[in-house]
């Protein structure tokens, strides 16, 4: 089994490592730069002594050369340089006229071709670091320009005689990489007393971060007047100022959404009550004209406009009552009578009281007892919307579907129909919602839908809507269990 490490990917992380980094970088190259120095000064020194002594020692040597010097004499010159080399213990060798150098050990010391050019373009003394079998080496050069044998006074005149000597520099390597271990044996402290800044810096740039992010919950969660405290002038204090000036905006558009939807429910609420007692007085006057049409006491053009003038104000009479228990789930007044029934008991009496128990398009399946909690009056709205919706939109035969599943009473209502479109289905359940193809609508009103959704809910339970394989629409209804009635004792 593989463990994968998980690397924290917070902001303090980010910001403590970008810290540290930053730290890290700049140590290095300040780090780089005084070790250049350093060996640079090093060397240079190195040089710089090496090249005195060698001219030192060419002064006391170099007069009492013979010129024109022969082999031998140049192997004597080379073999006193070696011997006066002291701790340096430099190897030697001396070139008359461009000659090849001569020294005093069978192999002469390594010279750059490079470095026998400057000597002969009469640049001076010159020097050059190379590698001899992995060892650094510093190489010198120096033209003599002493005259004529005998001459105790130097002169500015070439001699022809160029002087090679090399050594060893061991030692300076050996303080470079002491300077190298230093420099990063520093580093590792360095990098921890940086981590304390960085934790600081870290805590004081997420602390408004997070009070901007606690004032987002709050103001998430509804409370809209929620203010931060903006101190300073940064770009955090810039955004927390914004932050207030969007927590007022929404807040004053809260208030001002509320109050218009009060007074559109208000509205609402009043027009169906105005119009309920004139409406009552209506159909009352179109039950007795029902009652003339279908004796026959009306002309038959009499009569079919009393039936249409009836439906009309059956259909209204339903508007203005479905209107009133919408303004009652609006303001959370709608009332609920809850008690233990078996769900089959309330849609064997919905279909009776509609007609649909003997409608050969409503087929039931009722095996099995369903308790429910749930008020009769209430359950049997959403149950004849249900039905009357598929019944008028879809096509039969309606199935109506009743059984206990995982604790809760779950019904559904299926039919044959085209189902319901996929733009339309979101929307299903929204108050006088219109589709082209025309399901979510129930015959009237237009909140039929809407009004079972809100009875379900009302009881704790759900109302869904969706669409068969075979391309019917289904709306499942879940409403909660009864508790079981415990057995009598005998």
């Amino acid at each position: 089994m593989s463990l994968r490490l998980r690397v924290p990917r917070g902001l303090r992380v980010r910001l403590v490592v970008a810290f540290l980094l930053a730290a890290a970088f700049g140590s290095l190259i300040t780090a780089a730069l005084i070790f250049q120095q350093a060996r640079t000064g090093i060397l240079d020194r190195t040089r710089d002594a090496a090249v005195a002594d060698l001219r030192a020692q060419l002064d006391s040597l170099a007069p009492g050369l013979p010129f024109p010097p022969s082999t031998g004499d140049l192997r004597d010159l080379a073999l006193q340089l070696d011997r006066v080399g002291g701790a340096r213990a430099w190897h030697s060798a001396v070139a008359y006229q461009g000659g090849p150098p001569v020294s005093a050990g069978p192999t002469p010391p390594p010279v750059p071709e490079a470095l026998r050019a400057v000597v002969r373009d009469g640049a001076g003394a010159a020097t050059q670091r190379v590698e001899d079998r992995g060892r650094p080496l510093l190489v010198l050069a120096m033209p003599v320009t002493y005259g004529s044998t005998g001459s105790t006074e130097p002169t500015s005149t070439p001699s022809g005689l160029t002087v090679y000597a090399s050594f060893a520099l061991d030692e300076d390597r050996a303080d470079i990489a002491a300077l190298l271990a230093a420099a990063r044996t520093a580093a590792v402290p360095a990098l921890a007393l940086a981590l304390v800044p960085a934790l600081f810096a870290a805590r004081r740039v997420l602390r408004p971060v997070r009070r901007l992010h606690d004032g987002a919950e709050r103001i998430a969660a509804g409370e809209l007047g929620t203010r931060l405290d903006a101190k300073g002038g940064d770009e955090l204090a810039d955004l927390t100022r914004t932050f207030n000036t969007m927590a007022a905006t929404l807040q004053s558009d809260d208030a001002e959404l509320r109050r218009m939807e009060a007074g559109a429910r208000r509205f609402a609420a009043d027009v169906a009550h105005e119009l309920r007692t004139p409406l009552a007085a209506m159909t009352a006057v179109t039950e007795v004209l029902d009652e003339d049409a279908a004796s026959g006491i009306l002309p038959p053009e009499t009569a079919d406009a009393a039936r249409l003038v009836s439906d009309g104000t059956r259909t209204l009479a339903r508007m203005v009552e479905d209107l009133m228990e919408v303004s009652r789930f609006d303001a959370r007044t709608a009332p609920l009578r809850a008690e233990d029934i078996d769900l089959r008991t309330l849609v064997t009496k919905t279909l009776h009281l509609r007609g649909w128990d003997t409608d050969d398009r409503v087929t039931v399946d009722l095996a099995g007892p369903v308790p429910v909690h749930a008020d009769p009056r209430r359950v049997d709205v959403v149950l004849a919307n249900l039905i009357g919706n598929a019944l008028h939109h879809g096509s039969p035969p309606v199935t109506v579907r009743a059984r206990t599943e995982d604790g809760s009473a779950v019904l559904t209502v299926t039919d044959q129909g085209p189902g319901i479109p996929g733009h339309a289905l979101p929307h299903v359940f929204d108050r006088f919602y219109k589709a082209d193809t025309a399901r979510t609508r129930s015959e009237g009103s237009g909140l039929g839908l809407a009004l079972a959704l809100e009875n379900a809910l009302l009881h704790g339970g759900t109302l869904t809507a969706a669409n068969t394989p075979r391309g019917g629409a289904v709306f499942t209804l879940v409403l909660p269990s009864a508790a079981p009635t415990p057995p009598e004792s005998r």
